[in-house]
């Protein structure tokens, strides 16, 4: 008989590209919308999970919006995101729904950590104000989910922490994207009207750690296949990261745009590095695939069939 599995955000980045994945074909999927599942309301969240009783539940789900978005609605982020994983994690609790892998974030990690960035740095330190509301929903979910495990054994309630993400399905809105499709429709749009200069926040020297959506949604779902054996909390990524200087640079050649970058030093450039460690990764035996130009290759294209006039 087929498992049962529930996947909350499912309209989103990393749950769009689950549903694209060959993978789930061994799964009956559950994917509500909004309107069947609102997840800030704890009793429409309690009484879904209590009538499907999924046998899994990949919680992809919650709030989330670049640099611009974090420093202009921190109440949102922080509350918004807090609810979703309260809710979706006591209502499997209480519906005794035997596993969960809870989709995290690394803004989880201390701005001022050591990279590579280990799982055992959370709490460890001040978080990057841009995001702290984010990030400490995201821790909220996370500890509780060991909490329930620390009391429950037959529970496994487990979590990976992604580094930062982009591919198909992302969001291109400079209001709410993140680093790449940002870079993505900015160079596109300079391309587009001819002009030759594009400005970078901050002197472009920040490091980051993207990868690409489609792999991350593989890893998740080996994960949700092999959850007993997985560690409680396991960082999924790359292994390296690139500047931001290189990531405008690697679009730019995509998209063939050939001008130049300005730099505004007036504009919050985050982090200086977040690159996670792929010890925990590396051992369970899980790489991903997509190169960085491929990636971008890719997401400009459908970029491109997404805003066909």
């Amino acid at each position: 008989m087929t498992k049962t599995l529930l996947l909350t955000g499912a309209g989103g980045l990393v749950g769009r590209n689950i549903l694209q994945n060959p993978a789930i074909m061994q799964w009956t999927m559950l994917t509500p919308s909004r309107d069947d599942l609102d997840l800030t309301d704890w009793a429409m969240t309690r009484d879904y999970v209590r009538r499907y009783r999924p046998d899994i539940i990949i919680h992809g789900a919650g709030r989330v919006g670049g640099i611009q978005a974090n420093i202009a609605h921190p109440v949102a982020f922080l509350v918004d995101n807090l609810n979703i994983g309260k809710n979706i994690i006591m209502a499997a609790r209480e519906a005794g729904v035997p596993r969960l892998l809870n989709l995290a974030s690394s803004c989880m990690y201390p701005r001022n950590a050591t990279n590579p960035l280990t799982e055992d740095f959370i709490l460890k330190g001040e978080l990057e104000p841009t995001n702290e509301g984010y990030a400490l929903a995201k821790i909220f979910a996370t500890r509780l989910c060991e909490y329930i495990m620390r009391e429950q054994q037959e529970m496994h309630y487990k979590t990976l922490v992604p580094c930062n993400l982009y591919g198909c399905y992302d969001k291109f809105d400079p209001r709410h994207s993140h680093l790449i499709p940002a870079i993505i429709h900015k160079i596109h749009e300079a391309r587009v009207a001819g002009r030759d200069e594009v400005d970078i926040w901050g002197d472009g020297t920040a490091r980051r750690e993207f990868m690409y959506a489609g792999d991350a949604a593989d890893a998740v779902l080996r994960a949700a296949a092999e959850i007993e054996s997985i560690p409680p909390l396991m960082n999924i990524g790359l292994g390296h990261d690139y500047s931001i200087n290189e990531y405008y640079t690697a679009a730019a050649e995509v998209i063939g745009w050939e001008g130049r970058f300005v730099h505004d030093l007036s504009k919050p450039a985050g982090m200086k590095q977040k690159l996670v460690s792929i010890e925990r990764q590396t051992a369970w035996g899980w790489s991903p695939a997509t190169s960085l130009h491929d990636g971008i290759e890719r997401t400009y294209r459908h970029y491109l069939e997404d805003n066909q006039p």
